[in-house]
């Protein structure tokens, strides 16, 4: 894969001109370390969920060298780091990428303040940073943002109208608002609204959009009642690691509770 790479780069650096050899740099770098959810990412720069552990060490060196001139590139120097375990040159790359405008670094800092990753845990500080990419239409940005806290964040009638602008493509922010609806949370409560959202979202093979169209298909929540389906919706999520999922395919296996005098399950028969 390398060698390829490597082979693009040097051609793009035949004249001898500073801009060349920065765009090679950043040729190689938006080649093994693009994020596909990042919204500075061209259209033709398919991008990796993660960067493969044997290009971190050629991440860095190159997104480095484009870092001076792109904030993209920067962002990726970011995921680099990340990648090699090194989170406090990580953050460091993120909030230099975030001070030019990068709404993915902002958001990739706001998780680990979320977190307390190699950092204080700092709740205002992630919702600062998400706010921020969520203002400027990050979708990651806008669903993290109605999920801290809850789903909630500090004004849900807020999270909702953003969430409601990101779910037009966003898998994780149709889910965020779906649980908004169904819980009247931020609005009007709408089950119906919510099982649409759910569906969008578990069309993409988000795990808890999926585990959510199985209750509400096994209810009849918002929507026809369909055992088949739910069973489906769960085994699909189940199969994505999803631990209610799996919790709800042993309830439709085990369904019967056998109770002694006090009321305590003794068993459960299965099927």
């Amino acid at each position: 894969m390398l060698q390829g790479l490597l082979t693009i780069a040097m051609a793009a650096a035949v004249a001898p001109t500073p801009s060349a050899a920065q765009s090679a740099d950043l040729v190689l770098c938006d080649r093994i370390a693009a994020d596909p959810s990042d919204p500075d990412r061209p259209a033709d720069v398919k991008g990796v969920t993660e960067i493969a552990a044997s290009d971190v060490v050629t991440a860095i060196k190159f997104c480095k060298n484009a870092a001076n001139t792109s904030r993209r590139a920067m962002y990726q120097l970011g995921r680099a780091y990340a990648a090699k375990g090194q989170t406090a040159d990580a953050m460091a790359a993120w909030r230099k990428a975030a001070d030019k405008g990068s709404t993915s670094a902002m958001v990739e800092l706001g998780v680990l303040y979320g977190d307390g990753s190699g950092v204080a845990r700092d709740e205002a500080q992630a919702r600062k940073l998400f706010e921020r990419a969520a203002q400027a239409g990050n979708p990651r940005g806008v669903s993290n943002l109605a999920a801290l806290g809850g789903g909630g964040a500090a004004d849900p009638a807020r999270a909702r109208d953003l969430l409601s602008k990101a779910a037009e493509t966003n898998a994780e922010a149709q889910y965020q608002l779906g649980v908004m609806l169904a819980e009247g949370n931020g609005g009007t409560q709408d089950d119906a609204a919510a099982r649409a959202l759910f569906e969008k979202a578990a069309a993409k093979n988000h795990p808890a959009a999926l585990e959510r169209m199985g209750a509400f298909a096994q209810a009849g929540r918002g929507g026809p009642k369909d055992a088949e389906a739910a069973k489906a919706y769960y085994q699909r999520a189940a199969a994505l690691g999803d631990e209610d999922a799996k919790k709800a395919l042993e309830r439709l296996r085990c369904p019967y509770a056998i109770k002694d005098k006090r009321g305590n399950v003794v068993t459960n028969l299965c099927f």
